[in-house]
């Protein structure tokens, strides 16, 4: 598939045109208030473009390099609006503890202070959760 860039990287001799739908989708993605940093400036790059803003003025005004514009419009023409918005899901460690041990951490908190203190602490509560089945990993941070 042709790179959406010329090779002089000069946006001005291609045309970009977001359908009315995706228009209104971005519209109302950068409305809502629930999306990442990097979500919004991923929209407002492609909201550009559709503006006929060009590369440098993208550049200058969002504070972006070029190869962050180029990666969202080649997404974008690859794969769709939804890929190039949001991140890939990435790897990581699993969740150790389930809803079940944070309903016990929960509870814990809103129980009576062990004798003789006046709050529970983080490490009171850590201390005490290690004690419990499933918990003995469970560390002050």
């Amino acid at each position: 598939m042709e790179n959406f860039f010329t090779k002089n990287n000069n946006m001005s001799k291609k045309t970009f045109r977001l359908t009315e739908t995706e228009y209104n989708y971005l519209k109302r993605f950068i409305k809502t208030g629930k999306n990442s940093g990097k979500e919004l400036e991923r929209s407002y790059i492609l909201l550009a473009f559709d503006k006929g803003k060009s590369q440098s003025e993208i550049m200058d005004f969002y504070h972006v390099g070029r190869t962050t514009i180029w990666r969202v419009m080649n997404k974008y023409i690859e794969n769709g609006l939804e890929y190039a918005l949001k991140d890939k899901e990435r790897p990581g460690q699993p969740k150790k503890y389930n809803e079940k041990h944070e309903a016990e951490v929960i509870a814990l908190v809103c129980s009576d202070s062990p004798k003789g203190r006046k709050r529970w602490t983080l490490r009171l509560l850590s201390e005490h959760l290690r004690k419990l089945k499933g918990m003995d990993t469970i560390s002050v941070e």
